[in-house]
């Protein structure tokens, strides 16, 4: 299946998902876009809009942000269509403007980690970030709102806002894969080698403007965490 990405006025033009309230979708190609299902979303719309599918979306985006806007038909790319190899949970923890991120160093090349881990068998989405919380900085959390849903490599993610309380355990205490909790500016982090690299700056954009009231869906491919990501 192919889509259509085309762009009217500077903006993209997208359809309503019919079964689903806020999300949009790229059309199938070739179909026309009419009637009361057609929106046009700008740039800034789209990079905090569900549009799916996701591994399409991100492509577009990736190229709108970086290059300008580019028409085409390419193929759906839909990893939430599949069935993720792991299914992980993260904690996102923030006191006085500082995020709470695993460091982890390897030859010589360091990047950061949202405190999470994979949901084992029995477990809720909620259940799964609390233990791997307390297991990676022995801080006690407490679930608020679910912020993001992103696929990467396989994967299906999610990211909560948690209340934690406490304070960071002993690094030889804790069972993160030897990396170490570190408290980061939420300001710094556009510029952070973080993972999954499509949540940096929206972190920091969400601590000022609020949380979304619907989780966002991404897919992200970024590799290399050193470069920026305005996508």
């Amino acid at each position: 299946m192919r889509v259509d990405v085309r762009f009217e006025d500077g903006a993209l033009v997208l359809t309503d998902d019919p079964a689903e309230e806020g999300v949009y979708r790229l059309p199938p190609a070739g179909e026309p876009v009419d009637g009361a299902a057609r929106r046009t979303l700008t740039l800034a719309e789209a990079l905090h809009a569900r549009i799916r599918p996701v591994g399409t979306a991100e492509a577009v985006l990736r190229e709108w942000a970086t290059r300008g806007p580019r028409s085409g038909s390419p193929s759906a790319q839909d990893p939430a269509a599949a069935v993720p190899t792991r299914v992980r949970a993260g904690a996102l923890v923030i006191r006085d403007d500082r995020i709470l991120l695993i460091r982890q160093t390897k030859r010589r090349e360091t990047w950061y980690e949202i405190p999470g881990g994979g949901v084992e068998a029995g477990e809720t989405l909620h259940q799964a970030v609390v233990r791997e919380l307390r297991e990676e900085t022995a801080l006690a959390g407490a679930v608020r709102e679910e912020v993001a849903r992103v696929w990467k490599e396989g994967t299906r993610q999610h990211y909560f806002v948690v209340h934690a309380e406490g304070e960071v355990g002993a690094h030889e205490q804790l069972d993160n894969y030897g990396g170490r909790p570190t408290w980061m500016p939420v300001a710094d982090l556009p510029a952070t080698a973080l993972w999954p690299r499509r949540l940096s700056w929206r972190i920091a954009h969400w601590q000022h403007t609020g949380w979304p009231a619907e989780p966002i869906e991404l897919a992200d491919s970024v590799r290399n965490l050193g470069k920026p990501c305005t996508w």
